[in-house]
């Protein structure tokens, strides 16, 4: 980890001294008079997400990022709270659910924007939104982990169905939907892969339920659950890099991929600067900065981070804005009712 910090620490100085692009210099100009930019974010580790607004202060001094970290859920409400309230606080929003940003989009809260640097992005990254009301941000793979001290590479599950045998029970954790974006995306999916009564059944085996989906690995490294349901490789992986005895399974059917937005809010306060922040979310700094945390570069000139399959190498299952837009409120429903939780 000391040789990775230093690498990370190493690259944003060097970006934070290239020169900055026309387009970039105009929106720096603007956002210097606002001075701050008020980013809600949750689809980064709430290290990650302090690394990349020091990141973003460093390139640009006289324009402080203020970090709100949250779940998804959780973020989404305290933005609801701020319309009710008639308070404009949040400049940039980042959920891993999709749906959000329909919704946000119908109610036209959202300002146009599309950053110069989206064009730059994995091809499956470039265009969010046809009318550029939101752009992707970061890309979430959910997966299977087991702590290897437990169970062992041979016993462990091989595939999302696995998880449905009685021999896991009180064997297992997993995250909350009415707290975690990228959960709703992951639970929406395997009903429609397995079926209405998925859940049912994953319950009958009494997996332990936190709240975001970084839970399940605490759980995993503290021993306290020996397999980690729908876990992101990205904390995962930093877990083990640290000595934790944890292990990525990549089920057969496919991981479960979150390509999450961010948008720029109508009222934001600090417009301009928000459009700064937009441009360096999609540019190569942030995914220099984020492989270092081990989560999957969105560009195809910033290597993916090690440990990870190549994405051309892995089987992505997501389901689309829309279904998640429909689903996952249903389905957070469905869920309480069913763990009571």
């Amino acid at each position: 980890m000391l040789a990775l910090s230093a690498w990370a620490a190493a690259s944003s100085r060097a970006w934070a001294q290239a020169p900055m692009e026309p387009h970039e210099r105009d929106l720096y100009e603007a956002a210097r008079r606002e001075g701050q930019v008020t980013w809600y974010s949750a689809q980064y580790s709430a290290d990650t997400s302090e690394a990349i607004g020091r990141a973003f202060t460093e390139r640009y001094p006289g324009v402080r990022c203020s970090v709100v970290r949250s779940t998804s859920q959780v973020a989404f409400q305290r933005l609801s709270q701020d319309q009710r309230a008639g308070v404009a606080q949040c400049d940039v929003f980042a959920s891993s659910n999709g749906g959000h940003y329909i919704q946000l989009k119908r109610q036209n809260r959202l300002t146009q924007f599309r950053p110069v640097n989206a064009d730059g992005m994995l091809p499956m990254l470039r265009t969010a939104d046809p009318d550029n009301y939101f752009q992707y941000s970061s890309l979430g793979i959910y997966l299977l982990g087991h702590n290897t001290n437990m169970v062992s590479d041979a016993e462990a599950p091989k595939s999302w169905a696995d998880v449905l045998d009685p021999k896991w029970k009180d064997k297992l954790a997993v995250g909350h939907p009415g707290f975690s974006g990228a959960i709703g995306i992951w639970a929406l999916q395997m009903r429609s892969m397995f079926g209405p009564d998925f859940l049912r059944r994953f319950e009958r085996n009494k997996p332990q339920v936190g709240r975001s989906s970084i839970d399940p690995v605490t759980m995993m490294t503290a021993g306290e659950r020996a397999v980690g349901v729908a876990v992101p490789s990205a904390s995962t992986l930093f877990a083990a890099s640290r000595g934790n005895p944890l292990k990525l399974i990549y089920p057969t059917e496919g991981v479960v991929a979150v390509p999450a937005p961010s948008a720029i809010m109508s009222n934001a306060p600090n417009p301009n600067a928000a459009k700064l922040f937009m441009e360096f979310n999609t540019g190569p700094a942030l995914s220099r900065i984020t492989r270092t945390m081990f989560s999957e570069s969105l560009r195809p000139d910033v290597p993916p981070p090690e440990g990870c399959r190549p994405l051309d190498q892995v089987t992505l299952l997501s389901p689309s804005l829309e279904d998640a837009d429909r689903g996952v409120p249903e389905l957070r429903e469905q869920w309480r009712d069913i763990f009571g939780v």
